[in-house]
């Protein structure tokens, strides 16, 4: 008979959740014209912050009203719906990452004849009521339209900076045009055509993910530029310091004394201290860049990207402010493990050096025990033999009272030659006396058995 199977209900819910997708709630009502802000925030602190968004989420729905049945609130991702009286439609899009929150803030209006424009929201009392957790990454403002491009002359007042670009993306009816540069407002504009037969909601969603996703990995990976060309000045210093150093302890270690191998230790101890806390900055702030140069390629690829007449591509732009930074980043980490490594190496090369140094002295300390304990050991007998002559001297000279005491009572003919007939029995007992002594004094500080002594069989 077989058994059942029993399924772990935390694993049912992980897989529910893999296969979730609770934005596809809400991208039911995107359409085109829209107006679309998106704004990322990078987290200093994640753990504590992730949170902390979530709550300043809540608080931009109540700030607006919405209603409980117009929103999600989830761990990860949010949104609610608020429709105004004239019939306008606002979506607040919330979702956080791995070290970055996010919102996109759609307007929605019901006169598509009137259309959007780059600027405020026109949402009726539309206003960013909180004041976002980190870092600003990037500020987008995108304006999604069906009708076609305008001409050149007319676009240009619209975007600032001295270069418009522009690409045909997805398909030949949908575009864009951008100036990456941003505007009085500090965001970003883009010109996006949908087409008349592409403005799907599923369209229109695809476009925008695509460029907020660009826009957000690209600055994602050049805001740590900074950082990176200060870590490079620092880390060429440290090297030139351990250059020097190894160059000085190379040719002093062979007769450096006790004092000024501890001197070198501690310097290059408080040095390896300092690269790995920079190491570790360093891994913690550009370790991602790579997948994030990965994302923007991919992205980039999806867009299957066209020429417009009269402007340069977009990814010409892009690539060109990221080509080979990441690789910089990596080679950056490798350099300062690298250095790690050989401050490392140089420890280990004095610690060897005051090892053998240790080793010497301590072959040179036993010797000298080796030399006191024979000393020690020849004295110890040479005490020894005095301590039976003078054992033996007091045993006769005892007996001798006894032997004239012994004649003078008859008892004994001559008290001259028994006293000197007992002087080798007077140093045999010494002997023995001394022998037993050093055999018990043995047994007590060694805890030996005693001879002779059986040990008590076991059963």
């Amino acid at each position: 008979m077989n058994e059942p199977e029993h399924t772990d209900p935390d694993a049912v819910e992980l897989i529910r959740k893999l296969h979730e997708r609770p934005q596809m709630l809400w991208a039911k009502w995107l359409q085109a014209p829209a107006h679309v802000h998106y704004k990322t925030f990078r987290m200093s602190d994640p753990p504590v912050q992730r949170p902390a968004s979530r709550h300043e989420f809540k608080m931009f729905l109540d700030a607006f009203k919405v209603s409980a049945d117009e929103m999600v609130v989830q761990d990860a991702f949010g949104y609610g719906m608020k429709s105004a009286k004239n019939g306008d439609r606002l979506i607040v899009i919330w979702q956080t990452h791995t070290e970055y929150y996010s919102y996109q803030i759609w307007h929605l209006p019901t006169d598509r004849s009137e259309g959007v424009a780059f600027g405020p929201m026109a949402f009726p009392d539309y206003r960013f009521p909180i004041t976002p957790l980190g870092a600003e990454v990037c500020h987008l403002d995108i304006v999604l339209m069906v009708e076609p491009l305008p001409d050149s002359e007319d676009l240009r007042p619209q975007f600032p900076g001295p270069v418009i670009y522009g690409s045909r993306i997805l398909d030949d009816e949908t575009s864009l045009v951008t100036s990456f540069t941003p505007d009085e407002y500090g965001r970003e504009r883009y010109r996006v055509t949908v087409g008349s037969g592409k403005s799907s909601r599923s369209h229109v969603k695809d476009i925008v993910d695509a460029i907020v996703r660009i826009e957000t990995y690209y600055h994602l990976i050049l805001m740590q530029k900074p950082l990176f060309s200060a870590a490079v000045d620092q880390a060429y210093k440290y090297e030139q310091v351990h250059l020097k150093q190894r160059e000085i302890i190379s040719g002093h270690i062979g007769h450096a004394d006790a004092q000024t191998l501890q001197r070198w230790l501690n310097g290059l101890t408080q040095d390896l201290l300092k690269t790995t806390r920079l190491a570790g900055k360093l891994h913690f702030e550009l370790s991602a860049s790579v997948p994030y140069d990965k994302i923007v390629h991919r992205t980039l690829a999806s867009l299957n990207e066209g020429t417009l007449p009269l402007y340069r591509p977009m990814s010409e732009y892009v690539l060109s402010g990221i080509t080979g930074v990441a690789e910089g980043y990596q080679q950056l980490l490798k350099r300062m493990d690298t250095l790690s490594r050989g401050f490392e190496g140089t420890i280990s090369i004095i610690r060897a050096r005051v090892d053998l140094m240790l080793q010497s002295q301590n072959l040179t300390l036993l010797a000298s025990v080796d030399k006191t304990t024979k000393s020690q050991a020849i004295l110890q007998y040479t005490v020894e033999g005095l301590s039976v002559i003078v054992i033996a001297y007091y045993l006769s000279g005892l007996m001798a009272y006894i032997f004239k005491g012994l004649h003078e009572m008859g008892w004994l003919r001559s008290a001259d030659i028994a006293a000197a007939l007992f002087v080798p029995i007077s140093l045999g007992i010494s002997m023995g006396i001394t022998i037993l002594g050093r055999k018990l004094l043995h047994k007590k500080f060694s805890g030996g058995i005693p001879s002779g002594a059986s040990e008590k069989p076991q059963a």
